[in-house]
């Protein structure tokens, strides 16, 4: 299961010393709900090895404005508290899988 991101926690998420993936999305997104399937499988083949987030745009606008969210969905990966990678748009799983595993 991944985790659900807030203003509040955000920036103690992605400083985790694992790689981090946020799917930055919205619940009235049409490609948002196409690919949560896909984050939620990463999320169990990554558990322990990867923190997978989830971040509802309109519940976080602060994480959304400052990581400059301009379409969703919108994954971005973290290591060492840095953004290292992003994805824009539903992308099959291989490419999310490739930029997670280059942060490993």
């Amino acid at each position: 299961m991944s985790f659900i991101v807030s203003d509040q926690n955000y920036q103690e998420l992605i400083a985790s010393d694992k790689p981090v993936m946020i799917d930055f999305s919205a619940t009235w997104c049409g490609p948002c709900k196409a690919l949560a399937p896909t984050v939620e499988e990463i999320a169990g083949e990554y558990e322990g090895k990867a923190v997978v987030a989830k971040a509802d745009v309109d519940e976080c606008p602060g994480a959304a404005a400052k990581f400059r969210i301009m379409s969703v969905p919108t994954v971005l990966f973290f290591k060492g508290g840095e953004l290292k990678d992003k994805s824009v748009g539903n992308v099959p799983k291989h490419v999310l899988v490739e930029k997670l595993n280059a942060l490993l």
